[in-house]
């Protein structure tokens, strides 16, 4: 805007996080929370935090200031098997750094500054954003503010991603006109899946709005999101949404389905010149995979084998990043195979345990709900996890934080929605009568979570 004020944004942000700590230990974790959620998917301006003291574990303690001030307070999460799970795959993770340490595969895990205990860390702080959500979301109030503020963070990323793709010429495709945008670290497939399961998110969300301009609000989003991930060129995202969209119409709204059956056929024509360019490059003019897909492949060859020679606890968390691989790449572009090489068979059937909780408690949301809010949001993320899992098979996207942060917030909101929805059909006991305006506890329980 030319103000200069845009400087500043990042040390006020930062000394907001250190004010928001000390609320949430003095008894506002959900305000805290709430100002949490847009940072988690800015990597570039949580960036800014470094130049500052402890400015690379903020984020970490502000997280853990709203745990413990919620617990202070004498919050409780919600009924739910993915804290167990989470829990478990945790510890296990940890001890599985060990297992690396001892077959010589990594350092030892001792501190931060070690970078497979930094890496566990890094990935840690999801679950815990997860559970701080369970905390702080008490109330339908609550879940539909968490709703807004992820809407108002998402049109914020996409301003900014769509800023930055279309400053460039895109008139035939180039991969050095790719970046990460706001996510920064994550790079461009990362800003890419972020944008293709969010899209889907606000798209399964809208089929329960009831007021039209709310709807009508919310698809416009879900189009600007769609529109910016198409400008991404990643393929993984063009797939994943194509895929969920047609989930979208047999769970719910049929007309989809032969909507994206003719897209199949005619989105050539509907698409820019550089997309298409993009999506035809899988094979070269020979007939063989392009490099960054050969990669892939190399990749995959390279780990199977790494599995089969460890295939019960494989070769210790975070460990293929200090192997030599192709390209001396330090990923395997694949989470589920980087779960089966680095933690074996025993951490791939905790993470698949992890998966099917996902889905089933989202589906039985959205199934089972009776309140629009909470059905809406159920849809939602099914379809986003949905998305996440196909787009997890071209890339690790799953263990970063900017693009799964506000996925794992809002899941904390699900684990409480169900038990809210639960309570005001009365499947669950009710609280106690005196701690309930009497006439509103008598008409309808359910009125004491509006």
């Amino acid at each position: 805007m030319g103000t200069g004020i845009g400087h500043y944004i990042p040390l006020v942000a930062y000394l907001g996080c250190w004010v928001m700590c000390l609320l949430a230990l003095g008894g506002r974790p959900r305000l805290t929370f709430f100002f949490l959620v847009p940072l988690l998917p800015y990597r570039t301006l949580r960036d800014h935090f470094l130049d500052y003291p402890l400015g690379g574990n903020v984020t970490t303690i502000l997280v853990a200031s709203i745990i413990i001030g919620a617990l202070i307070h004498g919050k409780h999460l919600p009924k739910s098997k993915l804290y167990t799970i989470w829990l478990v795959f945790g510890v296990y993770l940890y001890f599985s750094m060990w297992f690396g340490f001892v077959m010589g595969n990594a350092p030892a895990p001792l501190w931060v500054n070690v970078l497979n205990f930094a890496t566990w860390k890094d990935y840690m702080l999801i679950p815990l954003v997860f559970v701080a959500a369970g905390l702080t979301m008490e109330t339908r109030k609550d879940i539909r503010t968490l709703i807004i503020i992820t809407a108002i963070a998402l049109l914020a990323i996409d301003k900014s991603s769509l800023q930055s793709s279309l400053s460039h010429s895109f008139a035939h495709f180039d991969e050095s006109k790719r970046d990460g945008g706001p996510l920064g670290w994550a790079g461009s497939n990362g800003l890419a899946a972020f944008l293709a399961q969010f899209s889907m998110f606000f798209w399964g969300f809208a089929q329960f709005l009831k007021k039209g301009r709310y709807r009508i609000l919310c698809y416009v989003l879900t189009a600007i999101t769609a529109f910016a991930t198409m400008y991404t060129f990643s393929r993984a995202a063009y797939i994943s949404l194509v895929l969920a969209t047609f989930l979208l119409g047999i769970l719910k709204d049929r007309k989809l389905i032969p909507v994206v059956i003719i897209f199949l056929f005619t989105w050539q024509a509907l698409v820019p010149t550089a997309v298409t360019e993009r999506v035809t490059m899988t094979q070269n003019s020979n007939g063989q995979l392009e490099a960054s897909a050969q990669e892939r492949v190399d990749l995959w060859e390279n780990a199977k084998t790494t599995f089969f020679h460890n295939p019960i606890f494989g070769t210790g968390y975070a460990t293929f990043q200090f192997g030599e691989h192709v390209d001396r790449l330090k990923d395997t572009h694949n989470w589920y195979v980087k779960v089966l090489t680095e933690t074996g068979i025993i951490g791939g059937i905790i993470a698949l345990f992890l998966i099917q909780q996902m889905l089933a408690l989202t589906y039985g949301l959205f199934r089972r709900g009776n309140d629009p809010l909470y059905r809406g949001l159920g849809l939602a993320l099914f379809l986003t996890v949905f998305s996440n899992l196909i787009l997890t098979f071209f890339g690790d996207r799953w263990t970063y934080l900017e693009i799964n942060g506000l996925l794992w917030a809002l899941m904390g909101a699900a684990t409480r929605a169900v038990y809210l929805a639960d309570e005001s059909s009365g499947t669950t006991p009710q609280l106690p009568s005196d701690s309930l305006p009497h006439q509103a506890a008598d008409v309808n329980p359910f009125l004491a979570y509006r």
